[in-house]
């Protein structure tokens, strides 16, 4: 039910580049006039944030548990991907996500995942055909084809890539790029293809290079993964074709914040008021045509209330009208949600992490950056013992492995460098993208016991060291929580705090550790299958 108001105050009109008194007027869910008027409220009112680009599986949180932490930050729609679901269940878990976020008020869009399973390097829990895409792209909550990562095959003209995009131009959507380091030539030819975004540059000349070929680019700042440092110089000169976006945004980090931070170092950066607002409000909602009301009359009332422009802060947000969060606290209420999954492997033995020696002296290392998708091969001497190499503490030499989760096979083991433990294990069955089983440890008792907890609960987080163990259950695909959001976020606070205690110096270890299974990000990766050179996009032996 609507209840008509008004709110008075400041009024930042982002379009226009305007600020001035007046009154918001909002009947029936939306703006019905705004009048400029002497007021002595001390509210400045503006269009609410947009997150251009999350999976919102990343906080481990299902959709109405992801608004309920993310409006009190100013947040009233994401542009979502459901990928990640996607890989587990298919067509079925990507309309899971869609029902889901209907359940409480807050604006979801998704969109249709292009490339599900994302390679053919790896098990995934299910494929997403041309056909289930052209089924989403019927329904009013889907806007546009989620981040084409095979570039490769928009380059060669894959057929069934471009009947994915040619779909995605027949309904009218956007196409979400995925390309990180593609440059040139070939950047011209995957914008020719009709892609329109890019949210992987981590350099700032990458993504001048993709803007020059028509690309937007999305400034990209989530738990693993920041580049908001490299990219933000660029604001200034292309504010009309920038978006901020977390992409993947732990539970803890959504409850400090969201892009609603973004903003505030924009601004302390000096940047133009106007400029960070159209990317953080309105460019999101032009490219992708969004049903988010821009502050104007017959507009949806999306809005919110801030104290002022210098510290920022958020006192109020307004979704159709109706108010969601006030001073920091969220009004959505918790709502019960069902659990589906995809889970079927046994449990494993030590014994099956063991890597034979055979004649090897050196190994290929997986060097992790703190921050970063990309990563480093690198090479270090084998330790061998008994037989089989081990991993090196004293070198940070880990053992990392992934387990397929789909299917009753052995892990595939490789090795690591940054992660820093120095006892123990971490593992997780958040692991981009198919989301099978990724660990690492010091030890292959603590590594198949960390494993054996997610398979039991089949799908979580979990650490093992210090004489304890802690596990977070992820029972919905394996990836998220139905439970509160905010106890869940002081659940993986405790476990991230843990991993730490083991002796990771990362920012985000288990975010860090999902990604190592991203085999789409060069340079080296683990996929359950063995490890993978995504420079070459072929395996490569661990051992030599």
């Amino acid at each position: 039910m609507h209840v008509d108001f008004t709110v008075s105050g400041h009024i930042i009109d982002i379009q226009q580049q305007d600020i001035y008194t007046g009154t918001v007027h909002v009947s029936n869910g939306r703006i019905s006039k705004i009048v400029r008027e002497a007021t002595d409220a001390n509210n400045y009112i503006l269009p609410g944030f947009v997150d251009a680009h999350v999976h919102v599986e990343s906080s481990m949180l299902v959709p109405s548990e992801f608004a309920r932490l993310a409006v009190p930050h100013g947040t009233v729609a994401t542009v979502s991907d459901p990928h990640e679901i996607g890989n587990v269940l298919g067509l079925e878990g990507v309309e899971y996500m869609i029902e889901n976020g209907n359940k409480v008020p807050f604006k979801f869009y998704f969109g249709a995942p292009s490339c599900v399973p994302a390679t053919p390097f790896e098990t995934a829990g299910a494929e997403i055909t041309a056909a289930d895409i052209e089924k989403l792209f019927q329904r009013d909550e889907v806007k546009y084809l989620a981040e084409m990562m095979n570039w490769p095959g928009v380059l060669n003209r894959d057929p069934d890539v471009m009947k994915k995009i040619a779909l995605a131009q027949k309904y009218n959507k956007a196409v979400d790029g995925h390309a990180p380091g593609l440059r040139g030539e070939q950047a011209a030819q995957y914008a020719a293809a009709g892609i329109t975004t890019d949210h992987e540059c981590f350099t700032a000349e990458e993504a001048l290079n993709k803007l020059a070929v028509g690309m937007k680019i999305l400034i990209r700042e989530g738990s693993a993964a920041k580049n908001f440092e490299a990219l933000i110089p660029l604001l200034p000169e292309h504010y009309q074709n920038i978006m901020f976006c977390s992409d993947d945004k732990h539970p803890d980090n959504l409850v400090e914040g969201h892009i609603n931070l973004l903003v505030k170092r924009a601004l302390a950066k000096g940047n133009d008021l106007f400029h960070v607002l159209r990317a953080a409000c309105v460019n999101p909602v032009l490219h992708y045509k969004l049903d988010v009301g821009l502050l104007c009359e017959g507009d949806p009332a999306d809005f919110i209330l801030i104290d002022n422009p210098e510290s920022f802060n958020i006192k109020a947000t307004y979704i159709n009208g109706q108010l969601v969060a006030e001073q920091g606290k969220s009004k959505i209420e918790f709502t019960p949600s069902e659990e589906i999954n995809n889970f079927d492997t046994d449990e494993k033995a030590a014994e099956q992490f063991k890597v034979a020696a055979a004649d090897a002296t050196k190994i290929r290392v997986i060097e992790a950056y703190d921050g970063q998708l990309i990563t480093k091969e690198v090479w270090a001497e084998a330790k061998i013992e008994n037989g089989f190499i081990e991993g090196d503490v004293e070198k940070d030499v880990l053992k990392l492995a992934v387990v397929n989760r789909y299917e009753n096979t052995i892990p595939a083991v490789a090795f690591i460098k940054n992660v820093g433990l120095k006892e123990g294990a971490i593992a997780s069955s958040v692991g981009h993208d198919s989301h099978n089983i990724i660990a690492v440890g010091v030890d292959d008792e603590s590594l198949a016991r960390a494993v054996n907890l997610i398979i039991q609960a089949k799908g979580g987080v979990a650490a093992v060291g210090l004489g304890r163990e802690e596990l977070l259950p992820l029972p919905v695909a394996g990836i998220m929580s139905a439970q509160d959001g905010y106890k869940v976020a002081e659940a993986y606070s405790a476990i991230d705090k843990m991993s730490k205690e083991m002796g990771s110096k990362l920012e985000s270890p288990f975010m860090t550790l999902s990604f190592m299974a991203l085999l789409v990000i060069p340079s080296l990766k683990l996929s359950d299958k063995g490890l993978f050179n995504g420079d070459v996009f072929q395996f490569v032996p661990v051992a030599e």
